[in-house]
């Protein structure tokens, strides 16, 4: 098949083609106990030690609603200007499968919490999206199936652990959209501290769902579902692949239909691997919870959870373009990053060169950090110092070229403030006195005559010449600022030029 459409012009095939995605997006929230019983969860534990009657389906037990999550979802839904409804309720969703021990889930699916919303977020190419939310809702979470090499076993401590789950509208016609807001949900969840968003231990976990169809139709086909990604780019590889993959069917088989069903994505051979065939809602037998009353809401009520309502990641993307006039590819890593954004805000307190500090944060320590696998804000080096190198460069008392070194003392060394490595480094001191800087300068415009009447003819290179010059001599320790000025100075006042 691939040979057959390599036939063809796949590059003009493909842009006959608009992908349809929707997003089911699941946000574990971060609830001290679990969302119909008393018990606690931490990933990681060991396995069933987190576990009671209720999350494990014992005869008679009975459910109660966490208020903290109800509560965490309402923030959410204030947060996407989402209809909170003021009246919702609990239904059973009846399947069977090892990892819920009752053989039915607890969630919403006729009157969900939260209705319709919207996410604005910017792609890489500086685009402006705006994504539309179907509904939200709440419901538990299952267990955890772990395969060994001659059984597997059923860890039930994740078993009924609050779930938000996300539904968008089929609104997203690329891989890169669906990735785009994907991140701007986990910002968001995150910002509101109502999740970690770790997507490892599968805070964050995203289902995917993909159909084509030729772009002057607007009928939707057979959808494909891909389970469980818990990474931003191996979604998109995914998206991609399934993408293409269906574009090539219809292409050769224009008048078959792929057939629906749930799959999960295995990257190394890029190929779907089927889970089972789709399910209907009525194939899950869904009706009222009976062991749950409904959840009844007020405006009141409601109006209080907004007014708690923090600086969201939208709004905070705006005040770095506009306020801190970031570059833009810099403010997106900041503001899709809650950790990094807060450390960024701390270190503003003690510089007033915000976008240099975005620099050493999002380019210069990331690079000298990555091969260590830590974070700069896990990383045991205070955002104050990382200020500190920024202002001593503002300063004139070191170059660039001293503060890059002087970062690769910080890293080694997390916590020893960049003023103690310069002193107790004479490498790294800088060149303060005038009249050595003046010396400098003297032999490097007695060696370069040319340059200083190239300078003076008009030529504004011949000037950084000189500079560099005087850098290279005085081993990157002289501070530029100087530097400028007694230059500029002595090439005017020569007589030899006029």
């Amino acid at each position: 098949m691939i040979m057959e459409i390599k036939k063809m012009d796949w590059v003009q095939e493909k842009e006959k083609w608009q992908p349809v995605i929707g997003l089911e997006i699941h946000v574990q929230l971060n609830t001290q106990s679990k969302m119909f019983s008393s018990e606690s969860y931490h990933f990681g534990d060991e396995p069933n030690t987190h576990i009671g009657v209720v999350s494990t389906g014992q005869p008679g037990s009975l459910p109660t609603i966490n208020r903290k999550a109800v509560e965490q979802t309402v923030l959410f839904g204030c947060a996407v200007q989402a209809k909170v409804s003021l009246m919702s309720h609990f239904d059973r969703k009846s399947y069977f499968y090892p990892d819920t021990p009752k053989n039915y889930q607890v969630t919403q699916f006729n009157c969900p919490l939260l209705r319709e919303g919207h996410i604005s977020c910017e792609l890489n190419d500086g685009q402006t999206k705006h994504f539309k939310i179907h509904h939200a809702h709440l419901e538990e979470d299952s267990g955890v199936l772990k395969h060994f090499t001659h059984f597997s076993g059923v860890d039930y401590n994740r078993s009924g652990v609050p779930i938000l789950e996300i539904v968008s509208e089929a609104c997203l016609h690329s891989a890169q959209e669906a990735v785009a807001y994907a991140m701007a949900i986990k910002a968001i969840v995150e910002y509101l501290d109502i999740s970690r968003g770790n997507m490892e231990e599968g805070c964050l976990r995203m289902d995917t769902n993909i159909s084509v169809r030729r772009k002057e139709t607007k009928e939707l086909r057979n959808k494909i579902e891909i389970k469980n990604m818990t990474s931003f780019s191996y979604m998109e590889t995914a998206i991609t692949s399934e993408i293409e993959r269906q574009i090539q069917f219809y292409s050769l088989h224009p008048e078959e239909e792929i057939e629906s069903g749930t799959y999960r994505f295995e990257q190394g051979t890029k190929e779907l691997v089927l889970m089972r065939t789709k399910e209907q809602a009525e194939d899950y037998r869904y009706f009222p919870e009976p062991d749950l009353p409904p959840i009844i809401l007020t405006e009141k009520y409601i109006d209080s959870i907004r007014r708690l309502l923090p600086e969201l990641p939208r709004d905070r993307h705006r005040r770095y373009l506009l306020e801190l006039h970031l570059p833009r590819q810099a403010t997106i890593l900041l503001v899709n990053e809650k950790k990094l954004s807060d450390y960024f805000e701390e270190g503003l307190k003690e510089c007033s060169q915000p976008r240099a500090l975005a620099n050493w944060l999002t380019v210069e320590f990331p690079g000298r950090l990555k091969e260590l696998g830590k974070k700069i804000w896990s990383s045991g080096i205070p955002c104050k110092q990382i200020a500190e190198l920024v202002n001593l460069i503002e300063q004139g008392r070191i170059t660039g070229k001293i503060a890059k070194s002087i970062a690769d003392e910080m890293v080694k060394e997390p916590g020893v403030p960049p003023e103690v490595l310069i002193q107790r480094n004479s490498l790294y001191q800088p060149v303060h006195d005038t009249a050595q800087v003046e010396q400098i300068i003297d032999r490097v415009l007695e060696k370069n005559p040319t340059s200083i009447a190239d300078y003076l003819s008009g030529k504004k290179k011949a000037f950084s010449f000189l500079v560099g010059e005087v850098m290279k001599h005085s081993s990157g320790k002289a501070p530029p600022n100087l530097v400028n000025e007694l230059l500029l100075k002595k090439i005017h006042n020569r007589t030899d030029f006029k």
